[in-house]
Protein backbone atom coordinates (compact mmCIF):
# COMPACT_ATOMS: atom_id res chain seq x y z
CA UNK A 1 0.00 0.00 0.00
CA UNK A 2 1.26 3.43 -1.07
CA UNK A 3 1.97 6.01 1.78
CA UNK A 4 -0.49 8.33 0.44
CA UNK A 5 -3.26 5.56 0.60
CA UNK A 6 -2.20 4.50 3.78
CA UNK A 7 -2.55 8.02 5.55
CA UNK A 8 -5.69 7.98 3.46
CA UNK A 9 -7.13 5.45 5.81
CA UNK A 10 -6.05 6.10 8.52
CA UNK A 11 -7.89 9.13 8.60
CA UNK A 12 -10.75 7.11 7.40
CA UNK A 13 -10.14 5.49 10.64
CA UNK A 14 -10.68 9.23 12.60
CA UNK A 15 -6.92 10.59 12.56
CA UNK A 16 -6.63 14.41 11.22
CA UNK A 17 -4.35 14.66 7.80
CA UNK A 18 -1.45 16.14 10.15
CA UNK A 19 -2.13 13.01 12.98
CA UNK A 20 -1.87 10.62 10.20
CA UNK A 21 0.58 12.23 8.48
CA UNK A 22 3.00 12.26 11.37
CA UNK A 23 2.20 9.01 12.35
CA UNK A 24 3.03 7.11 8.98
CA UNK A 25 6.83 9.72 8.61
CA UNK A 26 7.33 8.08 12.68
CA UNK A 27 6.28 4.50 11.53
CA UNK A 28 9.01 5.25 8.54
CA UNK A 29 11.54 6.70 10.75
CA UNK A 30 11.54 4.80 14.01
CA UNK A 31 12.59 7.28 16.31
CA UNK A 32 12.94 11.19 15.53
CA UNK A 33 13.04 14.68 17.12
CA UNK A 34 10.04 16.36 16.50
CA UNK A 35 11.62 18.71 14.04
CA UNK A 36 12.68 15.99 11.99
CA UNK A 37 9.40 14.15 11.82
CA UNK A 38 8.06 18.12 10.43
CA UNK A 39 10.24 18.05 8.29
CA UNK A 40 9.60 14.84 6.80
CA UNK A 41 5.71 15.18 6.55
CA UNK A 42 3.80 17.96 5.64
CA UNK A 43 2.74 19.34 9.11
CA UNK A 44 3.74 22.76 9.82
CA UNK A 45 6.41 23.21 12.96
CA UNK A 46 3.83 25.54 14.84
CA UNK A 47 1.50 22.17 14.87
CA UNK A 48 4.04 19.40 15.31
CA UNK A 49 3.70 19.26 19.26
CA UNK A 50 0.16 19.45 19.53
CA UNK A 51 -0.19 16.42 16.84
CA UNK A 52 2.64 14.34 18.67
CA UNK A 53 0.63 14.99 22.24
CA UNK A 54 -3.03 14.04 20.17
CA UNK A 55 -1.33 10.91 19.22
CA UNK A 56 0.35 10.12 22.37
CA UNK A 57 -2.89 10.73 23.85
CA UNK A 58 -4.84 8.17 21.56
CA UNK A 59 -1.97 5.46 22.09
CA UNK A 60 -0.01 5.48 19.03
CA UNK A 61 3.12 7.14 19.92
CA UNK A 62 5.66 7.99 23.12
CA UNK A 63 7.01 11.03 23.22
CA UNK A 64 10.40 11.31 25.36
CA UNK A 65 12.76 14.21 25.85
CA UNK A 66 16.20 13.84 24.52
CA UNK A 67 17.90 17.21 24.25
CA UNK A 68 14.72 17.87 22.35
CA UNK A 69 11.12 16.15 22.46
CA UNK A 70 11.31 12.89 20.32
CA UNK A 71 8.21 10.58 19.52
CA UNK A 72 8.54 6.98 18.15
CA UNK A 73 5.80 4.68 17.88
CA UNK A 74 3.79 2.40 20.37
CA UNK A 75 3.83 -1.44 19.36
CA UNK A 76 1.35 -1.34 17.05
CA UNK A 77 -0.88 -4.02 18.55
CA UNK A 78 -3.43 -1.60 20.06
CA UNK A 79 -3.64 0.46 16.64
CA UNK A 80 -3.82 -3.00 14.56
CA UNK A 81 -6.65 -4.29 17.15
CA UNK A 82 -8.55 -0.82 16.18
CA UNK A 83 -8.10 -0.93 12.77
CA UNK A 84 -9.54 -4.55 12.84
CA UNK A 85 -12.22 -3.63 14.80
CA UNK A 86 -13.40 -0.71 12.32
CA UNK A 87 -12.76 -2.94 9.88
CA UNK A 88 -15.19 -5.15 10.91
CA UNK A 89 -17.93 -2.81 11.80
CA UNK A 90 -17.44 -1.52 8.55
CA UNK A 91 -18.37 -5.04 6.61
CA UNK A 92 -20.97 -5.57 9.02
CA UNK A 93 -22.29 -2.27 8.30
CA UNK A 94 -21.81 -3.18 4.31
CA UNK A 95 -23.92 -6.34 4.71
CA UNK A 96 -26.45 -4.57 7.10
CA UNK A 97 -27.15 -2.35 4.38
CA UNK A 98 -27.26 -5.09 1.69
CA UNK A 99 -29.90 -6.98 3.67
CA UNK A 100 -32.08 -3.87 4.06
CA UNK A 101 -31.50 -3.10 0.33
CA UNK A 102 -32.79 -6.65 -0.79
CA UNK A 103 -35.33 -6.95 2.34
CA UNK A 104 -39.14 -5.64 1.62
CA UNK A 105 -39.96 -2.89 4.04
CA UNK A 106 -41.57 -4.09 7.59
CA UNK A 107 -43.20 -1.27 7.99
CA UNK A 108 -46.63 -2.58 6.95
CA UNK A 109 -45.80 -6.09 6.27
CA UNK A 110 -45.23 -7.53 9.81
CA UNK A 111 -45.13 -11.08 11.28
CA UNK A 112 -45.28 -11.16 14.99
CA UNK A 113 -44.87 -14.50 17.51
CA UNK A 114 -46.54 -14.34 20.72
CA UNK A 115 -46.80 -16.31 23.49
CA UNK A 116 -50.06 -14.88 25.51
CA UNK A 117 -53.59 -15.64 24.03
CA UNK A 118 -54.46 -12.49 25.54
CA UNK A 119 -52.42 -10.49 23.11
CA UNK A 120 -53.90 -12.15 20.13
CA UNK A 121 -57.36 -11.49 21.60
CA UNK A 122 -56.25 -8.25 22.05
CA UNK A 123 -54.84 -7.77 18.98
CA UNK A 124 -57.74 -9.01 16.91
CA UNK A 125 -60.35 -6.34 19.76
CA UNK A 126 -58.28 -3.14 18.21
CA UNK A 127 -58.38 -4.28 14.42
CA UNK A 128 -62.46 -5.13 14.41
CA UNK A 129 -62.81 -1.52 16.23
CA UNK A 130 -61.04 -0.32 13.54
CA UNK A 131 -62.28 -2.31 10.33
CA UNK A 132 -63.93 -0.39 7.84
CA UNK A 133 -65.03 -3.11 5.07
CA UNK A 134 -65.30 -7.00 6.13
CA UNK A 135 -64.22 -9.38 9.62
CA UNK A 136 -63.31 -13.37 9.53
CA UNK A 137 -63.67 -14.77 12.96
CA UNK A 138 -63.59 -18.39 14.39
CA UNK A 139 -64.08 -18.02 18.10
CA UNK A 140 -64.60 -20.39 21.26
CA UNK A 141 -67.53 -19.19 23.02
CA UNK A 142 -64.97 -17.45 25.96
CA UNK A 143 -63.17 -15.93 22.72
CA UNK A 144 -66.86 -14.75 20.98
CA UNK A 145 -67.87 -13.00 24.78
CA UNK A 146 -64.44 -11.70 24.84
CA UNK A 147 -64.70 -9.85 21.24
CA UNK A 148 -68.65 -8.82 20.82
CA UNK A 149 -68.57 -5.37 22.46
CA UNK A 150 -65.60 -5.38 19.24
CA UNK A 151 -67.91 -7.24 17.16
CA UNK A 152 -71.02 -5.18 17.95
CA UNK A 153 -69.51 -1.87 17.28
CA UNK A 154 -67.99 -2.81 13.94
CA UNK A 155 -71.35 -4.20 12.88
CA UNK A 156 -72.99 -0.97 13.78
CA UNK A 157 -70.03 0.65 11.77
CA UNK A 158 -71.60 -1.33 8.17
CA UNK A 159 -68.64 -3.68 8.17
CA UNK A 160 -69.54 -7.12 6.51
CA UNK A 161 -68.87 -9.85 9.35
CA UNK A 162 -68.70 -13.76 9.08
CA UNK A 163 -68.82 -15.48 12.38
CA UNK A 164 -67.82 -18.96 13.15
CA UNK A 165 -68.34 -20.22 16.49
CA UNK A 166 -67.23 -23.24 18.07
CA UNK A 167 -69.66 -24.38 20.55
CA UNK A 168 -69.84 -27.21 23.21
CA UNK A 169 -72.99 -30.01 22.14
CA UNK A 170 -74.80 -28.92 25.50
CA UNK A 171 -73.89 -25.16 25.10
CA UNK A 172 -76.64 -23.15 24.48
CA UNK A 173 -76.65 -21.33 20.86
CA UNK A 174 -77.30 -17.78 20.83
CA UNK A 175 -80.37 -16.08 20.24
CA UNK A 176 -80.66 -14.76 16.98
CA UNK A 177 -81.31 -11.37 17.81
CA UNK A 178 -78.04 -11.10 19.87
CA UNK A 179 -76.09 -12.33 16.85
CA UNK A 180 -77.71 -10.00 14.93
CA UNK A 181 -75.92 -7.07 16.81
CA UNK A 182 -72.84 -8.77 16.46
CA UNK A 183 -72.34 -10.41 12.61
CA UNK A 184 -73.66 -10.63 8.88
CA UNK A 185 -73.49 -14.00 8.87
CA UNK A 186 -73.55 -16.69 12.08
CA UNK A 187 -72.06 -20.40 11.73
CA UNK A 188 -70.73 -23.35 14.37
CA UNK A 189 -69.52 -26.46 14.82
CA UNK A 190 -68.82 -28.67 17.67
CA UNK A 191 -65.66 -29.97 16.50
CA UNK A 192 -62.39 -27.58 18.00
CA UNK A 193 -61.46 -24.61 15.55
CA UNK A 194 -58.30 -22.60 16.25
CA UNK A 195 -58.92 -19.25 16.73
CA UNK A 196 -58.71 -16.83 13.29
CA UNK A 197 -59.55 -13.07 13.00
CA UNK A 198 -59.33 -11.52 9.66
CA UNK A 199 -60.10 -7.76 9.08
CA UNK A 200 -59.85 -6.13 5.91
CA UNK A 201 -57.77 -8.41 3.91
CA UNK A 202 -54.24 -7.03 5.47
CA UNK A 203 -54.68 -8.14 9.30
CA UNK A 204 -54.45 -11.77 10.94
CA UNK A 205 -54.78 -12.25 14.02
CA UNK A 206 -54.08 -16.66 14.48
CA UNK A 207 -53.80 -18.90 17.36
CA UNK A 208 -54.04 -23.05 17.78
CA UNK A 209 -57.31 -24.21 19.30
CA UNK A 210 -57.24 -25.19 22.64
CA UNK A 211 -56.49 -28.45 22.79
CA UNK A 212 -53.79 -28.08 20.48
CA UNK A 213 -50.03 -29.48 21.98
CA UNK A 214 -48.99 -25.38 20.25
CA UNK A 215 -49.28 -22.71 22.62
CA UNK A 216 -48.08 -19.24 20.89
CA UNK A 217 -50.07 -17.15 18.32
CA UNK A 218 -49.66 -15.41 15.28
CA UNK A 219 -50.08 -11.52 14.24
CA UNK A 220 -49.71 -10.79 10.75
CA UNK A 221 -50.05 -7.36 9.25
CA UNK A 222 -49.74 -8.85 5.29
CA UNK A 223 -52.45 -9.33 2.43
CA UNK A 224 -50.79 -11.78 1.14
CA UNK A 225 -50.45 -13.78 4.34
CA UNK A 226 -54.62 -12.50 4.89
CA UNK A 227 -54.78 -13.68 1.48
CA UNK A 228 -53.97 -17.64 2.63
CA UNK A 229 -55.47 -17.34 5.58
CA UNK A 230 -58.71 -16.43 4.83
CA UNK A 231 -58.95 -19.92 1.98
CA UNK A 232 -58.17 -21.82 5.50
CA UNK A 233 -61.28 -19.88 7.03
CA UNK A 234 -63.14 -20.32 4.28
CA UNK A 235 -62.73 -24.07 3.19
CA UNK A 236 -61.36 -25.33 6.29
CA UNK A 237 -63.81 -23.85 8.75
CA UNK A 238 -66.65 -22.00 7.82
CA UNK A 239 -67.62 -25.05 5.22
CA UNK A 240 -67.95 -27.57 8.26
CA UNK A 241 -70.08 -25.32 10.55
CA UNK A 242 -73.89 -25.28 10.38
CA UNK A 243 -75.89 -22.04 9.66
CA UNK A 244 -77.64 -19.83 12.53
CA UNK A 245 -77.85 -17.21 11.19
CA UNK A 246 -78.00 -16.37 7.39
CA UNK A 247 -77.62 -12.41 5.35
CA UNK A 248 -81.38 -13.41 3.89
CA UNK A 249 -82.03 -9.79 3.05
CA UNK A 250 -82.58 -9.54 -0.54
CA UNK A 251 -83.90 -5.60 -1.19
CA UNK A 252 -81.69 -3.42 -2.51
CA UNK A 253 -79.07 -1.97 -2.33
CA UNK A 254 -77.30 -4.79 -1.33
CA UNK A 255 -73.69 -5.09 -0.30
CA UNK A 256 -71.02 -8.27 -1.40
CA UNK A 257 -67.10 -8.67 0.05
CA UNK A 258 -67.33 -11.33 -2.00
CA UNK A 259 -66.96 -11.48 -5.65
CA UNK A 260 -68.00 -14.96 -6.13
CA UNK A 261 -71.07 -14.69 -4.02
CA UNK A 262 -71.93 -11.65 -5.96
CA UNK A 263 -71.70 -13.93 -9.38
CA UNK A 264 -73.55 -16.65 -7.94
CA UNK A 265 -76.67 -14.49 -7.38
CA UNK A 266 -76.73 -12.20 -10.53
CA UNK A 267 -75.57 -15.07 -13.02
CA UNK A 268 -79.12 -16.08 -13.57
CA UNK A 269 -80.52 -12.38 -13.33
CA UNK A 270 -77.95 -11.64 -16.22
CA UNK A 271 -78.75 -14.87 -18.04
CA UNK A 272 -82.52 -13.86 -18.12
CA UNK A 273 -81.07 -10.75 -19.83
CA UNK A 274 -81.48 -8.04 -16.69
CA UNK A 275 -80.45 -4.92 -16.14
CA UNK A 276 -77.94 -4.72 -12.95
CA UNK A 277 -76.74 -1.63 -11.80
CA UNK A 278 -73.98 -1.30 -9.48
CA UNK A 279 -71.56 0.82 -7.14
CA UNK A 280 -67.86 -0.64 -6.35
CA UNK A 281 -65.19 0.46 -3.71
CA UNK A 282 -62.08 -1.20 -4.53
CA UNK A 283 -58.61 -0.64 -5.25
CA UNK A 284 -56.91 0.23 -8.46
CA UNK A 285 -54.48 -3.13 -9.10
CA UNK A 286 -52.02 -0.73 -11.37
CA UNK A 287 -51.45 2.08 -8.67
CA UNK A 288 -52.92 0.76 -5.50
CA UNK A 289 -54.88 3.85 -4.78
CA UNK A 290 -58.61 3.44 -3.47
CA UNK A 291 -61.48 3.92 -5.81
CA UNK A 292 -65.66 4.31 -6.22
CA UNK A 293 -67.30 3.93 -9.48
CA UNK A 294 -71.28 3.04 -10.72
CA UNK A 295 -71.77 1.14 -13.83
CA UNK A 296 -74.01 -1.56 -15.03
CA UNK A 297 -72.74 -4.99 -15.44
CA UNK A 298 -72.31 -6.34 -18.96
CA UNK A 299 -70.45 -9.77 -18.61
CA UNK A 300 -69.09 -12.12 -15.76
CA UNK A 301 -66.21 -14.65 -16.33
CA UNK A 302 -65.78 -17.32 -13.97
CA UNK A 303 -64.25 -20.77 -15.78
CA UNK A 304 -66.06 -23.29 -12.90
CA UNK A 305 -69.33 -21.74 -13.25
CA UNK A 306 -70.95 -23.72 -16.43
CA UNK A 307 -69.13 -27.00 -15.31
CA UNK A 308 -70.24 -26.59 -11.40
CA UNK A 309 -73.49 -25.69 -12.22
CA UNK A 310 -75.61 -22.94 -10.15
CA UNK A 311 -76.54 -25.02 -7.50
CA UNK A 312 -73.13 -26.20 -6.84
CA UNK A 313 -71.07 -24.76 -3.63
CA UNK A 314 -68.70 -23.13 -6.43
CA UNK A 315 -68.50 -20.20 -4.26
CA UNK A 316 -65.32 -21.21 -2.45
CA UNK A 317 -63.54 -22.72 -5.52
CA UNK A 318 -60.32 -21.08 -6.29
CA UNK A 319 -59.88 -19.79 -10.37
CA UNK A 320 -60.52 -16.36 -11.85
CA UNK A 321 -64.04 -14.70 -11.21
CA UNK A 322 -64.23 -11.31 -12.85
CA UNK A 323 -67.18 -8.90 -13.48
CA UNK A 324 -67.12 -6.68 -16.16
CA UNK A 325 -68.71 -3.12 -15.76
CA UNK A 326 -69.43 -0.89 -17.85
CA UNK A 327 -68.87 2.70 -16.64
CA UNK A 328 -70.20 6.53 -18.41
CA UNK A 329 -66.26 6.55 -19.42
CA UNK A 330 -64.81 3.16 -20.39
CA UNK A 331 -65.52 -0.52 -19.99
CA UNK A 332 -63.78 -2.19 -17.23
CA UNK A 333 -62.43 -5.67 -15.82
CA UNK A 334 -63.35 -6.29 -11.51
CA UNK A 335 -61.83 -8.98 -9.66
CA UNK A 336 -62.28 -10.09 -6.14
CA UNK A 337 -59.23 -10.47 -3.11
CA UNK A 338 -56.02 -10.62 -4.51
CA UNK A 339 -57.23 -9.32 -8.21
CA UNK A 340 -53.93 -9.08 -10.35
CA UNK A 341 -55.01 -9.40 -14.22
CA UNK A 342 -58.33 -7.26 -13.65
CA UNK A 343 -58.06 -3.16 -13.64
CA UNK A 344 -60.06 -3.46 -9.76
CA UNK A 345 -60.04 -5.55 -6.77
CA UNK A 346 -63.29 -4.54 -5.25
CA UNK A 347 -63.28 -4.37 -1.64
CA UNK A 348 -67.27 -4.23 -1.58
CA UNK A 349 -69.77 -4.57 -4.55
CA UNK A 350 -73.51 -2.56 -4.19
CA UNK A 351 -75.98 -4.04 -6.06
CA UNK A 352 -77.85 -0.85 -6.39
CA UNK A 353 -80.85 -1.72 -9.12
CA UNK A 354 -82.03 -4.70 -11.46
CA UNK A 355 -84.16 -4.25 -13.86
CA UNK A 356 -85.51 -7.24 -15.42
CA UNK A 357 -86.13 -7.37 -19.79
Amino acid sequence: METSTLTTVLEDAGLSPYQADAYVTILELGSASATDIAEKSDVPDPRIYDVLRDLEKHGYIETYEQDSLHARAYSPESVLDDLRKRADRFEQAADEIEDRWEAPTMDTHTVSFVKRMDTVLDKAETKIREAENQVQVAADREQYERLRPALEAAHDNGVHIKLALCLEDDEALPSEDALNDVATQVRYRSIPMPFIALVDRTSTCFAPHVLSANRYGVIVEDRTHAYVFHWFFMAGLWESTEPLLEDGDDSLPRSYVNIRQCIRDIWPLLEDGATVSVTVEGIEVESGSTVSFEGEIVDVTYPSLEAAGTDAPFLYLGGQATITIETDAETVEVGGWGAVIEDYEATRIVLEEIVSE
